[in-house]
């Protein structure tokens, strides 16, 4: 296995057990599975753990993957969000308080903090959709994923998922609208 197999080659030696051809995997898709679920649960550690266990899973159950029915990254994003969704269902604890510094460093700080507050209005407001609108929305816009596949990952029409992303759009832009809304009222 070499670093220009294909996913799917790549694939059919992790079904015979081929660690290298896992490591390739991993390498190439980690970093994007990782970040997908934190899109999905909007929690860095839980986000880790998930890209840890989605690889565990494509291991053991690489015997069943089909090329034939999806491609290797839409059989591992519906894993990712699988995970994402279970992991969102489960108590949570309240973490203990974190502190976002700007670096002294920086060039010019005040845009630092802008861009911070835009990021965390964005968060924000990913934060009041669904699950299922979340994952849509890191699917199409963030990961920049095509409906088809976006629809195969999370199992659904094409058609209903253009409804489910039109519906996500909405949502987040209602839910920009009140948290601007709301910080114009607070000062």
């Amino acid at each position: 296995m070499t670093e220009g197999d294909s996913d799917e080659a790549l694939m059919a030696a992790v079904a015979v057990r081929d660690q290298r051809a896992l490591r390739v995997l991993m390498g190439r898709h980690m970093q994007r599975a990782i970040r997908m679920a934190e899109r999905v649960t909007r929690n860095a550690a839980d986000a880790d753990e998930i890209g840890q266990e989605a690889f565990i899973r494509v291991w053991t159950h690489a015997p069943s993957y089909d090329p034939k029915i999806a491609r290797f990254t839409t059989w591992l994003y519906r894993i990712i969000i699988n995970l994402a969704v279970d992991r969102n269902r489960r108590p949570t604890n309240s973490p203990i308080e974190t502190v976002a510094g700007v670096s002294s460093n920086d060039p010019d700080p005040v845009q630092i903090v802008i861009a911070q507050e835009e990021q965390q209005l964005i968060a924000d407001a990913l934060a009041a959709l669904s699950e299922r609108q979340r994952a849509a929305i890191a699917l199409f816009h963030m990961e920049g994923v095509s409906g088809r596949e976006a629809a195969s990952v999370m199992n659904v029409s094409e058609k209903a998922f253009e409804s489910l992303l039109t519906r996500a759009r909405f949502t987040l832009r209602q839910a920009v609208e009140k948290i601007q809304q709301e910080r114009r009222r607070r000062t």
